[in-house]
């Protein structure tokens, strides 16, 4: 009777730790992320501050909208390496046309004034044309999103250069833009910062496609098992292409509230955008292996990239440190998720 106990007690002991140590190993990157927090907050209380916070929401709006728009690429197995430079023709093509009249270096000089609406909705269409264009490539040809968004992002580079280089001023930063495109973006209502409202409009945009639609429904159908999804009657095809289009009208978006925020725009705005979204996402628990993600791991992920960049800024410590911490994390996120990944299989 007393060996049967010790038997099952055992038993229990080690379930419990093995349950444990499963609970630490998936947790893992939160716990590290976490901790490093709290060191911030501990070296430097002023951190804990309600500007501090505020700073912090402003600046995870804009990634935000961009981590929504890689993260559906990233349930379907794949990745978006051309987001960055979407975002920055969306800013350039944007600035360009949202100058001031009285502004000397106007990229369009004899350009009327335009409605907002009017280049929100060319870069939303530039970038959902040339989003179509990667998700199209990947579905018809079967080429794997990295290397069909890779030669997007080269292509686009070459275009948007072009583009910046063609106004009348010439290769130069666009600035003064018009005030009502600078107070839509940067301004508050009710003591709130329209950035931050533009991401929570978003985010629920996002959430009802992803959990309330036929599409998101085959979004991670399409993600989980492609040729499963295929046999269930899913059009493959037609929901990649639309994955990518989606993205390509939220990088729109991203560009055209980034180009206000930071005040101008050149060819070099976007520029390692891509790797800070996909960061963010992984950490969220949007897994590369595909049909796996919520919109709840997108907010979670950018907003613990966003507080330790900025907390580590807020420091003081050099940015290539901050380079070499934010790629370890990038690394053990992407670890973890494969080992998950693994384990499942």
């Amino acid at each position: 009777m007393s060996s049967t106990k010790t038997v099952e007690e055992k038993k229990f002991l080690n379930k419990s730790k093995s349950d444990w140590q499963e609970l630490l190993t998936n947790n893992a990157i939160y716990i590290v992320i976490f901790a490093i927090i709290v060191f911030i907050i501990i070296s430097e209380p002023a951190f804990l501050s309600i500007p501090v916070f505020k700073n912090i929401l402003t600046q995870s709006a804009v990634r935000l909208i961009l981590a929504f728009g890689v993260g559906g690429i990233i349930i379907l197995q794949g990745t978006d390496l051309s987001l960055g430079r979407m975002v920055g023709f969306a800013a350039v093509v944007a600035g360009s046309l949202l100058q001031r009249p009285d502004y000397a270096n106007r990229f369009y000089p004899d350009m009327a004034t335009l409605p907002l609406f009017i280049p929100l909705l060319v870069v939303i269409l530039i970038n959902a044309f040339f989003s179509g264009i990667n998700g199209w490539v990947v579905a018809k040809f079967k080429i794997h999103p990295f290397l069909a968004t890779m030669g997007m992002m080269i292509t686009l580079y070459g275009i948007l250069s072009i583009y910046f280089a063609s106004g009348a001023p010439g290769p130069q930063p666009i600035g003064g833009f018009d005030d009502r495109y600078t107070e839509l973006v940067i301004g508050s209502t009710l003591g709130v910062p329209n950035l931050v409202l533009f991401a929570v409009v978003t985010a629920i945009l996002v959430w009802v496609l992803w959990n309330k639609t036929t599409f998101g429904k085959n979004m991670y159908a399409v993600g989980g098992n492609p040729e499963a999804a295929k046999v269930s009657g899913v059009n493959v095809m037609g929901t990649t292409i639309l994955v990518f289009i989606l993205a390509g009208v939220l990088y729109g978006l991203g560009g055209f509230l980034e180009a206000a925020r930071i005040g101008s725009a050149n060819n070099g705005t976007g520029f390692g955008y891509e790797l800070d979204a996909i960061a963010a996402c992984v950490v969220g628990g949007i897994s590369f292996s595909g049909g796996i993600g919520t919109v709840s791991g997108a907010i979670v992920g950018v907003l613990m990239f966003t507080i330790i960049s900025y907390g580590m800024t807020f420091m003081g410590l050099d940015m290539y440190y901050q380079y070499i911490i934010k790629g370890i994390i990038i690394v053990a996120a992407v670890a973890l998720d494969t080992k998950k990944y693994l384990k499942k299989s």
